[in-house]
């Protein structure tokens, strides 16, 4: 049984507006991938999480049905959170974790190379380098999703500076970010961080493969690949024993790229080899 999530990123803004969304209304686009997964999604998976753009959270999970293999997840969590007779929600931009159960997720993403990449840029605005600080945060937001009932998909990965300490920086995040967390609620995506975006190459099986089991050396968790689950890759990640599920992001590259939840299913449907 196998995991397969589906990070929608703002995939949600219209092309008229410098986007990929076909549709110039944005209000039921979270119904609408629900529905359209929902058709032919596969039976043979573990979970099906999607994380939508916080705006369109309410219409997805209300999409939801009470035998649905789809799960719901969040873009992130705040680091902070309400306390009972304490805070009752004084994070004005932010949302917390139990904001986002109570709304009706069950999944959230944390530690996706463009959050950390966001949190560095912060420290480095003020003068400061640290890696393992990013962490730190990205700990105490694990804590927070676990606290509120949330199960995780946490991120981790090497850029191409980093690609030469490998081993250093993923046992890091992964030592940092999840110190005295409870990891039968956790799945980790590997990220190849260097790999992923327009004309560069991914990593081999063999890489893959060898990353994957150096993850589970470190933590008791499935590991899924977080570089891009797609078409051309799929059957060969599925050949990799250690590896769990992936992650989707675009369905198509060229021409009207974008995410089409057809498309998915093929990605899917490929992978679990019920093409």
């Amino acid at each position: 049984m196998k995991k397969i999530f589906i990070n929608l990123k703002r995939f949600d803004i219209p092309r008229s507006l410098g986007g990929i969304s076909f549709s110039d209304s944005i209000l039921d686009y979270g119904k609408n991938v629900v529905d359209g997964l929902r058709t032919n999604y596969s039976k043979n998976l573990s979970e099906l999480v999607v994380f939508f753009p916080e705006a369109h959270l309410i219409t997805a999970t209300k999409a939801k049905k009470d035998d649905d293999i789809i799960a719901v997840g969040c873009q992130g969590v705040f680091r902070e959170d309400v306390v009972f007779k304490g805070n009752f929600g004084a994070f004005t931009t932010n949302h917390t974790a139990i904001s986002m159960k109570a709304i009706g997720c069950q999944y959230v993403l944390i530690g996706h190379t463009e959050e950390r990449k966001d949190k560095a840029g912060i420290l480095m605005a003020a003068g400061v380098e640290d890696m393992v600080a990013v962490s730190k945060i990205l700990n105490s937001e694990v804590k927070c999703a676990i606290s509120a009932g949330l199960k995780i998909l946490f991120c981790v990965g090497e850029t191409m500076d980093e690609m030469k300490n490998q081993e250093q920086v993923i046992s890091d995040q992964l030592r940092v970010g999840l110190e005295n967390i409870d990891l039968s609620q956790v799945t980790i995506a590997y990220e190849p961080v260097w790999a992923i975006g327009p004309g560069k190459t991914p990593p081999d099986r063999d890489y893959i493969q060898k990353t994957a089991q150096l993850i589970k050396s470190y933590v008791p968790c499935d590991v899924v690949y977080g570089g891009g689950l797609k078409l051309e890759n799929s059957e060969m990640l599925a050949s990799i024993n250690e590896i769990d599920g992936g992650l989707i992001g675009l369905t198509r590259f060229t021409g009207d790229f974008g995410f089409y939840p057809d498309e998915c299913i093929d990605i899917i449907k490929k992978y679990i080899g019920e093409e």
